[in-house]
């Protein structure tokens, strides 16, 4: 069961085109923080914030190799707000 702070969190992250978009390329699997970059007509930087911003509510994780950062989605959350819509929502 997610806290109201964790809905709060997961439904703002997804509020934004931008990060929608990087949750859709990583649901084809992980990817490098520059792969996703360049999906963008926007700086490395404000990218960089955008996954910051799916990292705090819990949708990515991070792992680092090297100067490498790879992402994944974290399905569970995702599936847990998914969850919480559709019974919230009453779908």
């Amino acid at each position: 069961m997610l806290s109201a702070a964790e809905i709060d969190s997961g439904l703002h992250a997804l509020s934004d085109p931008t990060r929608r978009a990087i949750v859709l390329r990583l649901k084809e699997g992980e990817a490098m923080v520059t792969e996703l970059a360049g999906m963008f007509p926007i700086s490395l930087n404000s990218v960089s914030k955008h996954i910051m911003v799916l990292e705090r509510a819990g949708l990515l994780r991070r792992l680092k190799s090297g100067r490498e950062h790879w992402l994944t989605l974290d399905q569970r959350r995702l599936g847990d707000l998914a969850v919480w819509l559709s019974t919230t929502m009453g779908a």
